[in-house]
C-alpha cells in the first residue's frame, strides 16, 4: 500500500471531529445466565424483551429488523455528516458454534479494542460472551491499522476463572467503554462489572512512558462503563451522572460546565450519546430534554431512535469506535 494510500489512526480526545468510525453490526445471543445473574444489574427493565439462549435473529426476528433499521438509521446521520463508516464482519459458523452456552456477541464497537492517539489497543472483555467480539473487527485491523503508522498492542488475555466464580476471575480486564481520552489524559472506570484496577493499571504501565496520565475513575455497581456516567460534549461542557462518580467528578473536569443526569437515567443511556464534532452531538429522542440543553448551548442535536440497542446496554458511544477522530 501507497504511503499516501494509508489510513491515519488517531484519537485525540472524545469530541474531537470524527473522520473514520467502526460502526457496529447487530449480532448477539444473551446466555441463559444472565437472567437470573446479579451482572444484569445495570440493564433496563425493558431488556426482557430480548431473548435468551438464542441468536435475536432467530428468537426474534422481528425485533432483530428493527435494531438493524436503527444501526442504519445512525449510519445514515454520521454519513451525512461527513464521517467515513466502516463495519466489522459477521460472526461465522465455528466462532458461534464455539461459544456453546456462554453466548456470543458482536453488537458493541466500543468496548474489544479502543484507539487512543496513535495507539490502537485490543481489550480484554469481562462477560464470558464478549471474550472473543474482537474477532469480528480483526479483519478491520488488518486492512486499517496494520499498514498504517501507529502503534497496536492487546491487553494480556485474562485467567481462566472457576466455573463458581461470581467476579469471573482476576482478568485483567479493561474494555473501551470505559476509557475516555482527553488529549494526554486517560481516564478509566471500573465498577466491577467490566474494567478493573488491573486492566487500569496494565494500561498506565504501557500509556505512561508514552506520555499519558491515566486516572482510574471508581464507579456505582449499576454502572457498566463510565461512557455511561460521563459524556465530554466538547472542551469545557459535558453530560454527566455524579451519583454513579463515587469520587464525584475527576479533578481535571471539575470547572466544566455540567449537564446533571440521574442514576436511573444514566442506566437507561442518557449519558451515551455521541459527539460528531465539538458543534454536533447525536442521542435517543427519549432523552430530548439532556439534547435541548446541549442545543442550547449552541450545539447542534441530531435524534436517533436506539430503544433496541439501549436496552442490550448500550447505545451512540457504546455502538462507536473512532479510528480517526482529530480536529
Amino acid at each position: 500500500m501507497k504511503e499516501a494510500d494509508m489510513d491515519e489512526i488517531r484519537v485525540e480526545n472524545e469530541f474531537a471531529p470524527l473522520r473514520t468510525v467502526v460502526l457496529a453490526r447487530s449480532e448477539v445471543m444473551i446466555p441463559e445466565a444472565a437472567a437470573d445473574s446479579p451482572d444484569a444489574r445495570f440493564l433496563a427493565d425493558d431488556w426482557a424483551d430480548n431473548p435468551v439462549g438464542r441468536d435475536m435473529r432467530d428468537g426474534a426476528p422481528e425485533r432483530q429488523a428493527a435494531w438493524e433499521r436503527e444501526r442504519e438509521r445512525f449510519r445514515e446521520v454520521l454519513e451525512r455528516h461527513g464521517v467515513r463508516v466502516l463495519r466489522p464482519r459477521a460472526l461465522t459458523r465455528p466462532e458461534k458454534t464455539a461459544a456453546g452456552s456462554d453466548g456470543y456477541a458482536n453488537f458493541f464497537a466500543r468496548d474489544p479494542f479502543f484507539v487512543v492517539g496513535d495507539r490502537v489497543i485490543e481489550a480484554s472483555m469481562r462477560f464470558r460472551h464478549r471474550r472473543t467480539e474482537v474477532l469480528p473487527m480483526r479483519d478491520l485491523l488488518m486492512e486499517h491499522v496494520y499498514p498504517a503508522d501507529c502503534g497496536y498492542v492487546a491487553v494480556p488475555a485474562p485467567e481462566i476463572p472457576e466455573p463458581d466464580d461470581p467476579s469471573l476471575g482476576r482478568g485483567p480486564f479493561l474494555e473501551g467503554g470505559d476509557v475516555l481520552v482527553l488529549g494526554d489524559h486517560v481516564f478509566v472506570g471500573y465498577s466491577g462489572l467490566a474494567s478493573n484496577l488491573l486492566g487500569a493499571r496494565w494500561l498506565a504501565k504501557y500509556l505512561e512512558p508514552l506520555g499519558y496520565t491515566v486516572e482510574p475513575v471508581r464507579l456505582h455497581e449499576r454502572i457498566l462503563h463510565l461512557d455511561c456516567a460521563l459524556g465530554l460534549v466538547r472542551d469545557g461542557l459535558m453530560v454527566v451522572c455524579e451519583e454513579a462518580l463515587l469520587d464525584g467528578v475527576p479533578r481535571v473536569l471539575r470547572e466544566w460546565e455540567r449537564i446533571p443526569v440521574d442514576l436511573d437515567r444514566a442506566t437507561a443511556l442518557a449519558v451515551n450519546g455521541l459527539p460528531i464534532d465539538p458543534r454536533t452531538y447525536v442521542t435517543d429522542p427519549r432523552f430530548e430534554d439532556v439534547g435541548e440543553r446541549i442545543r442550547a448551548r449552541g450545539v447542534e442535536v441530531e435524534y436517533v431512535d436506539f430503544s433496541i440497542t439501549r436496552s442490550l446496554g448500550g447505545s451512540f458511544r457504546c455502538s462507536t469506535q473512532p479510528l480517526l477522530r482529530r480536529s
